[in-house]
C-alpha cells in the first residue's frame, strides 16, 4: 500500500492502477480490476507513485 508522506512524494507504489501516456501528452490512470479509466492529469506530468503500462513488476492473471 502506497504511503502519503506529506512532502510531495510517497512511499511505495499505487496498487491496483496502472497509467498510460494519451497522444495529447496528458496521462489517464487505469483500474487494472475492471480496466476503466479512471482519472486524467490536467498537465503533461505523469501520476505520483502509479505504474506506467505496460508494468513488468505485476501480473494480472485474467
Amino acid at each position: 500500500m502506497a504511503e502519503n508522506t506529506g512532502e510531495g512524494y510517497r512511499i511505495g507504489s499505487v496498487d491496483d492502477r496502472t497509467q498510460v501516456a494519451r497522444p495529447d501528452g496528458h496521462w489517464t490512470k487505469r483500474d487494472r480490476a475492471t480496466g476503466r479509466f479512471m482519472d486524467v492529469k490536467s498537465d503533461a506530468d505523469p501520476f505520483k507513485g502509479v505504474a506506467r503500462e505496460p508494468d513488468g513488476r505485476r501480473h494480472h492473471d485474467d
